[in-house]
């Protein structure tokens, strides 16, 4: 059967708006001939008898799990998880643990452009807009958001840019068994520079990553700094996003991509 490919992961790049400064990733690129010497000392012969001079080009990178587009293991919201479904609940899972069959499922968008940046979705919201897409989430889909901050990957706003997932945004989902989300924004939960507005604002300390910490209730893998969501149909498409296996880590880099048939 003919598909179509659409790539929906970002490129890890240095020297762009990606995070907050002190979270950027740091690229160090090495060229052929900047590798030569070490590659000639150590086989004893000198740099003009390698072929052009030249040996390898590579690269070495300071960066986070949480730099490019990633996947977010229920160890990143907190410690322990799935509260709801078990007493007393059971210690979180790392990336290394995430079943390999939630990473490749049927894909739904939801399409949250419209909503201002820092605004932060509610269950209505989530169950407005499968309504006018018509359609009802199954166990294990992938719900991937787009946002307005897709649109600013790189740029200066970037990280401020957007709506967020709330707390009972998320739960909808997962109480509906969805186990893997994803959105083109910095984070699942509204820019931090409005949640602290809105903390100030309350004196409501639950505001902080209200998105995020629902993992603590029912485990999830969640997305972040996806692109090419405005792309997508609202659904019939397949989602494959296997993260790097980091041992025991909070996260791991991932190659998202939708397939679509033609």
């Amino acid at each position: 059967m003919p598909r179509r490919l659409i790539d929906l992961s970002v490129p890890l790049k240095a020297g762009i708006a990606s995070d907050p400064e002190y979270m950027r990733p740091q690229i160090e690129y090495q060229d052929h001939k900047q590798t030569a010497p070490q590659m000639a000392d150590y086989m004893g012969v000198r740099v003009d008898q390698l072929v052009d001079g030249e040996y390898a080009a590579m690269e070495r990178c300071i960066i986070s799990t949480h730099n490019g587009t990633h996947m977010d293991a229920p160890w990143h919201f907190a410690s322990t998880t799935n509260h709801a479904l078990k007493p007393g609940g059971e210690p979180a899972w790392r990336i290394d643990e995430v079943p390999l069959e939630w990473c490749y499922q049927p894909g739904v968008k939801l399409d949250f452009r419209h909503f201002e940046d820092g605004y932060v979705v509610t269950a209505k919201d989530v169950e407005a807009e499968l309504t006018r897409i018509g359609h009802t989430l199954k166990p294990l889909e992938i719900v991937v958001v787009n946002t307005r901050a897709g649109e600013r990957y790189g740029e200066d706003d970037f990280v401020d840019s957007g709506c967020g997932m709330g707390r009972d945004a998320t739960l909808y989902l997962l109480e509906r068994g969805v186990r893997v989300v994803g959105t083109d924004g910095w984070s699942w939960d509204a820019p931090f520079s409005f949640t602290r507005k809105r903390v100030a604002a309350t004196g409501d300390a639950s505001l902080i990553w209200e998105g995020h910490k629902a993992g603590r209730e029912i485990g999830y893998f969640q997305m972040e700094k996806l692109t090419n969501l405005d792309k997508l149909p609202p659904d019939g498409f397949e989602i494959i996003a296997f993260p790097v296996k980091v041992h025991r880590a909070s996260a791991g880099w991932t190659r998202a991509v939708a397939i679509l048939p033609e």
